[in-house]
């Protein structure tokens, strides 16, 4: 999956209809950002579990693809998961697998990678939700409801624009570049001419989106556009029961799993221990 394709595919997922997708974007942002909190928090891998079940049943209810979302999980994986790959080689505790070079891997740190790697699932799946039930446009106007500065804000949505207007740019360079033959990783080209090329890719997608911004902001400004403007108009309805059953659900099953977590989970051998560094 490209990143044009990837982004396309974003918002086909935002505009699916679903009870969560009709549900108040300050309500959906605040209440993924709690889950994504608690369980930074959370010190047993089986809470993290349950969390991520809980999150699994919200994906489902939005219809969102499975498939879809656990590509993004994985691609996203790997700038955590490089840090929690050396947890097991570096904490102290009994040795439970010897190599050479006197690397050895200690359980104390397994089970640390392990919290580490359920935390980052977890906070990774409620950021795929949110992406894929809110439009961007929606979040920055939730963060501007919840107090964001209006310039911050301002800043954010501008930005959000030009990303997709770069990509717009970039799919035309590579589909003119296609229709050239060129391909970059064809290794009977010289190397440095292939570089060359990139080179000149880049710097025509920043000269081009540079030309369309001006454009763009000349076209605002002729209709009246200020700094007071409001670039997203949400017609959605409030708050009503959706939102109430939303708010009720999770905060129960974070009551639930901190309530069982305190006095049953233990029993559960290492799954229910607290693991602390």
């Amino acid at each position: 999956m490209n990143g044009v394709s990837s982004i396309l595919q974003l918002e086909t997922e935002t505009n699916k209809k679903s009870p969560l997708h009709a549900i108040d974007g300050r309500v959906k942002l605040v209440l993924l950002i709690f889950i994504i909190v608690y369980s930074v928090f959370s010190t047993q891998i089986l809470v993290l579990i349950f969390l991520e079940i809980y999150l699994l049943i919200l994906m489902y209810i939005s219809n969102i693809s499975f498939k879809t979302s656990l590509t993004r999980i994985l691609l996203l994986l790997p700038f955590g998961g490089f840090i929690i790959a050396f947890q097991p080689f570096i904490h102290p505790g009994i040795i439970i697998w010897s190599g050479a070079f006197g690397i050895h891997i200690t359980d104390a740190g397994l089970l640390w990678a392990v919290l580490l790697m359920s935390r980052l699932v977890v906070a990774l799946t409620s950021i795929v939700i949110l992406s894929s039930i809110s439009p961007m446009q929606e979040v920055v106007e939730s963060f501007r409801k919840l107090g964001m500065p209006r310039e911050f804000a301002l800043i954010f949505s501008l930005m959000i624009r030009f990303l997709f207007m770069f990509f717009d740019e970039l799919n035309r360079i590579m589909h003119a570049q296609k229709t050239r033959c060129f391909d970059a990783f064809n290794k009977k080209l010289p190397y440095t001419w292939r570089m060359k090329q990139l080179g000149y890719t880049v710097a025509m997608m920043f000269l081009r989106a540079f030309e369309r911004g001006e454009t763009i902001y000349m076209s605002m400004a002729s209709r009246g556009y200020s700094d007071k403007s409001h670039l997203y108009s949400d017609t959605r309805r409030k708050f009503g029961t959706p939102e109430y059953i939303f708010i009720l659900a999770t905060l129960s099953t974070v009551v639930c799993l901190q309530y069982l977590a305190m006095y049953l989970f233990t029993q559960f051998g290492i799954l229910g221990m607290y693991i602390i560094k």
